[in-house]
């Protein structure tokens, strides 16, 4: 496509939001866009193709398929099409493109070609499941998928345990309960968390407590999609007096929290390791 004065003119590519759960989520402005799109790439053109008829959509534009497996190599041709005037279209299974899902690279590529780029706003997993796990909001991170490796995910967690911001994970079902237990012993057992399942569809599911208590619920078994809300660390001025670690994890276990909940507790509000209070506590045993 060329100006009047002959120039090229380059094309707009929109991240546009689509449902996290029930179909008529979907905002006014995705019907628009996609049925005046040049091209609409899509995580899953299957998925696509359903919407599209739940919404009533008609495309005209051509689809291709955007995944993880192939994003690196399509990228170029979807620059090349907005480079000669296309409007593209990108959305994912869910939610927010580039939001743990494909997109980012395509953004980068298109800003770094002085390609405009916009969006149409849409569900987010992760504002929703912030905004119901009752948990401060104001300020916040995302972290993701955690590591599949153990290991990985220990380490992970340990960098995140004095974070006082409130922390927001997705996770696959059947990795629940083993992300559930890295956080009870990365961030102790009483930390407050909420995990948020199946957001906006018909079997929502939103359990809050401690950690403890979230990794015995999951032990009964997690279905659909994940994402978890994990509160901030609280910064304190806990005395690091061995008498005094003593006397706080003896109160903790009588108010009812397990020897090792209590050690954890204790070694996070004193800012220790908790391999340092572990042994301070079996020494005096």
């Amino acid at each position: 496509m060329a100006t009047q004065d002959g120039t090229a003119q380059r094309g707009v590519l929109v991240l546009a939001g689509t449902p996290i759960g029930r179909a008529a989520d979907a905002p006014a402005r995705l019907a628009e866009e996609l049925a005046a799109a040049d091209v609409v790439a899509a995580e899953d053109t299957r998925r696509l193709r359903r919407l599209c008829v739940d919404l009533s959509i008609t495309l005209s534009g051509r689809v291709v398929s955007y995944f993880e497996g192939n994003e690196a190599a399509r990228t170029p041709a979807l620059v090349e099409a907005l480079l000669a005037g296309e409007r593209v279209v990108l959305v994912t299974d869910a939610g927010m493109p580039s939001v743990s899902d494909p997109g980012y690279r395509l953004v980068a590529a298109a800003v770094t070609a002085g390609i405009r780029v916009t969006a149409v706003p849409g569900p987010s997993a992760v504002l929703t499941a912030l905004a119901v796990s009752g948990l401060p909001v104001d300020r916040f991170a995302f972290e993701g998928f955690l590591p599949r490796k153990a290991g990985e995910r220990a380490r992970r967690l340990t960098g995140l345990a004095e974070d006082e911001r409130t922390l927001v994970f997705f996770e696959a079902p059947h990795r629940t309960l083993a992300a559930l237990e890295a956080m009870a012993e990365a961030f102790g057992g009483d930390r407050l968390a909420a995990v948020c399942r199946e957001l906006t569809k018909t079997h929502e599911e939103v359990a809050r407590g401690p950690l403890s208590e979230l990794v015995a619920w999951a032990k009964e078994g997690v279905r659909g999609e994940v994402t978890i809300v994990v509160a901030g660390g609280r910064r304190t001025t806990a005395s690091t007096e061995p008498d005094d670690l003593l006397a706080a994890v003896a109160a903790a276990e009588a108010g009812g929290m397990s020897r090792k909940d209590a050690i954890a507790a204790v070694a996070r509000d004193a800012g220790l390791r908790k391999r340092d209070v572990y042994d301070l506590v079996h020494r005096a045993s």
